[in-house]
C-alpha cells in the first residue's frame, strides 16, 4: 500500500503518455484520473494508520549509492507530515485531473496534459515521502521539470516559452543554495538521512566552520542554504517573480501547482527540517521577516493587478509568507495546518477562475468582465465561498489557521530576536489582511457584481461549467468550509499527540496557552481589518467616493504597485543583462572563439600538417564511423592492458604503445 501510492501515479504517466494514441482522449484522461485517485484512496488509509494509530512506518527498498562513508537507499519515511501531505497533493490532483478531462476535452494533445499532471503528481509524492535529503532533492528537481513541462504545454506560444524558462531558471537559485545545503549536511553529520541527522543536531550547537577567517555556526549556514531553496520553490520575496509569470498555463496547472503543491515544496522543506533549524535563532528571525515582507508585499500588488489568474497567484504568494511567517515562530504545526487549508480554498479559486475563462472564452481580464452573477449562479456561490475563506470569513478554513498565525505574531517567545523586528512584521501581517479582504472583492465585484463590459457576442455564448468541472468545484467548496473545523483539534489542538516527534514542537505548547489569554480587542483586530477591506472595496465599487482621494500621490503609487515594484526591470538591468554581456564578449569571443579555438583546431592542428589532414579526412559526420572509432579504441585499451598485466611490459613501451594507439 505505501509503495503503491507513490507508483501509480508514476503508471499512470507513462501508459497515458506513450499510450495515448491508442487509448484516445477519454481512454486516457480516464486511466490517469483513476490512478490518482486509487492513490488518493491509499492515501487516506494511510493516514488513518499513521496519524490516528500512531504507526509510522519505515521502508527501505534497495542500496541506491555505496561509496566510502556515503550510503543511500531507496527509502521511504511515512510519518504524520508525510501522511498530511499525502493527502494534500492526491486529493488537489484528483480533483484537477477529474476538472481537467472537461476543461481540456477539445486539445488535441490532452493524453499529453494528463500525462504531465500524472508525473508531477509522481515526483511530488517522491519529495514528501523520502527518507533522505538525496531522494527528496530528486522529487525536488523533478518537480521542477514537470513545472516547466506544465507551463510551457502550449509551447507554440511565445509568452508560455518565456514563462517557463523563468520559472526553470529562477528556481536554479534555490536549488543551488539546496544543493549546497545537502553537501555541507553531509560534511557535517556523516549521512544524508533524515533520522541521523536530526538525531545528531543537539551535539553540533556550538559547532562553526571556518570560512575565509570567519567563523560561522555550522546550523545557521545550514539553516540559510535550505531558506534558500524555500526562497526559489515558494516564491519568497526576491525569488518570487516567477510565480505570476507561470500563469500562462492552462488553469488546472495553475490549480495544482501553484496553488497546492509545488509552492509548499519549499514550506515542506522548512517543516520537516524543523528540527535542526529551531537551534539557530538568526534562521527564525529570517523565516519572520522575509515572510512577513512577502505577506505584504504580495497582498499590496495583487491589490492593484487586473489579471484574474494574477490576482490570485500573488494571493497564493502572500499565503506563503503566513505559512514561512509560522515557521519563524516556532510554530511548525500551524504552518502545515495553513498549508492544509489553504490547498483547498485556493484550488476553488483556481478551478472557479478557470470556468470563468472558459465561459467567457479565454478572457482573463478582471476589466472587461462583469454581471457574470445572472449568468454563472453557481460559479459566483463557489468563487464567493473561496473568497470569504481566503480573507479569513469566521468559522471557514482561512479563519482558523491565519487568523492564529496572526494571534501568535503578538507573542515573541524568541528571546534573541529583536522586539522591533517581531512587532514590525506582526504588523505587516495583520495589514496584509486587509490588503487581502480588499483584492478578493475588488474580483467579485469587477467579475460578477459590477455592470458588464463585456461585448454582447461574448455575452451570448455565456453558459455555466458542466457537470465534470463542477462536481470538483462543489467538493473543494466543502472542504474550504468545513477542513478548518474538523482538523483543527488534532493538528493544534491543546495537547494533541497528532505530530508526535515528526516535527519540532514546543513543549507543553506555550505559545498556544499565551495566545489564548490575549485582549479581546487583539483577537478581533484581523476580523476588523478584513470587514474593513471588503467596507472599503464596496464603497469604491459602488460609489465615487474614490474621486475623493488625493490623485497625485494614489496614480504615483498605484502605477509603482501595478508595475510589480519593478522588480522584473531591476533583475533585468543590473543582473541579466550585465551576465548575458559578459557571457558574450569574453566568454565567448575570447575564450571559446579566441584562446580556446587558437589553442586547438586553428592554432597547434597547423603546426601538424600531416596529422591535421589525417583528422580532418577521419571527420565524416557519419555516426556509423564514430562509433566503429570507439569500438576500436575500447579494444585496444583492453589489450593493451592484458598485455601489461601478463607480459610486465616496461613503462616505456607502455607510453610508445598508448601514443600509437
Amino acid at each position: 500500500m505505501y509503495i503503491t501510492v507513490v507508483i501509480l501515479p508514476l503508471i499512470g504517466s507513462l501508459i497515458s503518455g506513450f499510450g495515448g494514441r491508442l487509448l484516445g482522449y477519454y481512454g486516457a484522461s480516464v486511466f490517469a484520473t483513476s490512478c490518482v485517485g486509487v492513490s488518493f484512496f491509499l492515501s487516506l488509509l494511510i493516514f488513518y494508520e499513521v496519524g490516528f494509530c500512531n504507526s509510522v512506518c519505515y521502508i527501505s527498498l534497495s542500496p541506491w549509492i555505496s561509496t566510502g562513508t556515503l550510503v543511500v537507499n531507496w527509502g521511504f519515511l511515512f510519518d504524520a507530515v508525510t501522511s498530511v501531505m499525502l493527502i494534500v497533493v492526491t486529493s488537489i490532483s484528483t480533483l484537477v485531473h477529474m476538472y481537467s478531462i472537461s476543461y481540456m476535452a477539445n486539445d488535441p494533445h490532452c493524453p499529453r496534459f494528463m500525462s504531465y499532471l500524472e508525473i508531477f503528481t509522481f515526483f511530488m509524492l517522491v519529495l514528501v515521502t523520502a527518507d533522505n535529503t538525496l531522494q527528496m532533492f530528486l522529487g525536488w528537481e523533478g518537480v521542477g521539470l514537470a513545472s516547466y513541462l506544465l507551463i510551457n504545454f502550449w509551447f507554440t506560444r511565445l509568452a508560455a516559452n518565456q514563462s517557463a524558462i523563468k520559472a526553470l531558471v529562477v528556481n536554479r537559485i534555490g536549488d543551488f543554495g539546496l544543493s549546497i545545503g545537502i553537501f555541507t549536511l553531509f560534511y557535517i553529520f556523516n549521512s544524508v538521512d533524515y533520522l541521523t541527522i536530526f538525531s545528531l543536531t543537539p551535539f553540533f550547537q556550538n559547532y562553526y566552520l571556518s570560512f575565509l577567517g570567519i567563523d560561522i555556526n555550522t546550523l545557521t549556514f545550514i539553516g540559510i542554504l535550505l531558506f534558500i531553496g524555500a526562497v526559489g520553490k515558494s516564491a519568497q520575496l526576491g525569488l518570487h517573480t516567477w510565480l505570476p509569470d507561470a500563469m500562462e498555463g492552462p488553469t488546472p496547472v495553475s490549480a495544482l501547482i501553484h496553488a497546492a503543491t509545488m509552492v509548499t515544496a519549499g514550506v515542506f522543506l522548512i517543516i520537516r527540517f524543523s528540527p535542526l533549524v529551531e537551534y539557530s535563532s538568526t534562521i527564525l528571525g529570517i523565516l519572520i521577516v522575509f515572510g512577513s515582507l512577502t505577506t505584504f508585499f504580495a497582498a499590496i500588488t495583487g491589490t492593484f493587478q487586473n489579471d484574474l489568474k494574477r490576482v490570485i497567484a500573488y494571493s497564493t504568494c502572500s499565503q506563503l509568507g503566513y505559512m514561512i511567517f509560522a515557521c519563524g515562530l516556532s510554530c511548525y504545526n500551524v504552518s502545515i495546518f495553513h498549508l492544509t487549508n489553504h490547498a483547498f480554498f485556493k484550488a476553488l479559486l483556481f478551478l472557479s477562475a478557470g470556468s470563468i475563462i472558459h465561459a467567457l472564452s479565454d478572457e482573463q481580464d478582471m476589466r472587461r468582465m462583469g454581471s457574470l452573477s445572472q449568468f454563472l449562479p453557481v460559479t459566483y456561490s463557489l468563487m464567493l465561498i473561496g473568497s470569504l475563506a481566503l480573507a479569513g470569513f469566521p468559522f471557514l478554513a482561512g479563519f482558523y489557521s491565519k487568523d492564529f498565525i496572526l494571534e501568535l505574531s503578538q507573542i515573541t517567545t524568541n528571546s534573541n530576536l529583536n522586539s522591533s523586528i517581531a512587532a514590525l512584521s506582526c504588523w505587516l501581517g495583520s495589514l496584509s489582511v486587509l490588503f487581502t479582504a480588499f483584492y478578493s472583492f475588488r474580483l467579485i465585484y469587477l467579475a460578477f457584481l459590477n455592470n458588464s463590459n463585456s461585448s454582447k457576442k461574448i455575452l451570448t455564448g455565456v453558459h455555466e461549467s458542466n457537470l465534470l468541472m463542477l462536481i470538483p468545484l462543489i467538493i473543494l467548496a466543502i472542504g474550504s468550509i468545513f477542513i478548518g473545523y474538523l482538523t483543527k483539534d488534532f493538528f493544534i489542538g491543546f495537547g494533541t499527540s497528532f505530530w508526535n516527534s515528526s516535527i519540532f514542537i514546543l513543549p507543553y505548547n506555550a505559545n498556544f496557552i499565551e495566545a489564548e489569554f490575549l485582549e479581546v480587542q487583539i483577537k478581533w483586530l484581523p476580523f476588523l481589518l478584513s470587514a474593513f477591506g471588503v467596507i472599503l472595496a464596496t464603497i469604491i465599487n459602488l460609489s465615487r467616493f474614490y474621486i475623493l482621494i488625493n490623485w497625485n500621490f494614489h496614480s504615483f503609487f498605484a502605477f509603482l504597485v501595478s508595475k510589480k515594484w519593478f522588480w522584473d526591470p531591476i533583475y533585468n538591468r543590473f543582473f541579466i543583462y550585465p551576465i548575458l554581456t559578459f557571457g558574450y564578449n569574453t566568454t565567448l569571443k575570447n575564450l571559446d572563439r579566441g584562446f580556446i579555438e587558437l589553442a586547438g583546431p586553428y592554432g597547434t592542428m597547423n603546426f601538424i600538417p600531416i596529422w591535421a589532414n589525417l583528422i580532418k579526412k577521419l571527420q565524416t559526420g557519419q555516426i556509423t564511423h564514430y562509433i566503429f572509432f570507439m569500438v576500436l579504441g575500447l579494444c585496444s585499451f583492453f589489450i593493451l592492458f592484458y598485455l601489461i598485466e601478463n607480459l610486465q611490459f616496461s613503462i616505456f613501451l607502455y607510453f610508445v604503445l598508448l601514443f600509437f594507439i
